[in-house]
């Protein structure tokens, strides 16, 4: 079933949505339904058909652990150069803005000047962060994604050459094991991620961890 959202903030039992995810149509994307959203496991896509907002919540949450994430042989030689630097939302924007420009016109979502509002101000308030990968002076990849409970929401990445998207992933993902963040959250699988070390783990599994329920996180407390 599919729900159509009003001005209440507010969403129905993501267990009752389609078998795709989708949940609900409509509503905004303000910052308090956005920080609601994403601690129910929800995020927001449009419709390349007609610019609605639709709402989404898979049961089966394809996600990467940090501790499980897969450098290559060759990812690890080309970090091992340091001909790439990364920063950690250095240039919000900048990143945002280059996902934007590669995502236009593809096929069942856009990221317009709307969304990028949205999480823009997310930035702003603290739960959006971005990481930024340079060679030299110049931004040649990156990704962002909204931060909560221990948790990185990914949204979006780029790359402007081969494998800085990659970088930007591994540098995510080697700053969460140092600061004991629980999950990269990647919406939906592809082959790239997966190879990164991206796995399905059912939505109750993923929401005992982003609300502290597990036994990892109690043995940590």
């Amino acid at each position: 079933m599919v729900y159509l959202l009003n001005e209440k903030i507010s969403f129905p039992d993501p267990r009752m949505g389609e078998e795709d995810g989708l949940i609900a149509v409509g509503g905004d994307l303000s910052v308090e339904r956005l920080l609601l959203a994403y601690s129910n496991g929800i995020f927001p896509w449009y419709s390349f058909r007609d610019g609605e907002k639709l709402w989404y919540c898979p049961m089966q949450r394809f996600v990467i652990f940090p501790d499980e994430i897969h450098i290559s042989h060759s990812m690890r030689t080309l970090l091992n150069k340091r001909k790439y630097a990364f920063s950690i939302s250095k240039d919000f924007e900048a990143v945002i803005r280059n996902c934007s420009n590669l995502r236009i016109g593809e096929k069942g979502a856009w990221l317009g000047e709307e969304m990028i509002k949205a999480y823009t101000e997310l930035h702003k308030r603290g739960f959006a962060e971005s990481i930024e990968v340079w060679e030299g002076e110049k931004l040649v990849g990156g990704l962002y994604g909204v931060t909560l409970h221990g948790c990185f929401f990914g949204e979006s990445m780029f790359s402007l050459v081969p494998s800085a998207s990659k970088i930007a992933l591994i540098a995510l993902a080697e700053l969460m094991k140092a600061n004991k963040w629980k999950l990269i959250d990647c919406q939906f699988e592809t082959p790239h991620l997966k190879s990164m070390g991206g796995r399905f783990i059912d939505y109750e599994e993923y929401m005992d961890i982003i609300t502290g329920n597990t036994a990892h996180d109690k043995e940590e407390q």
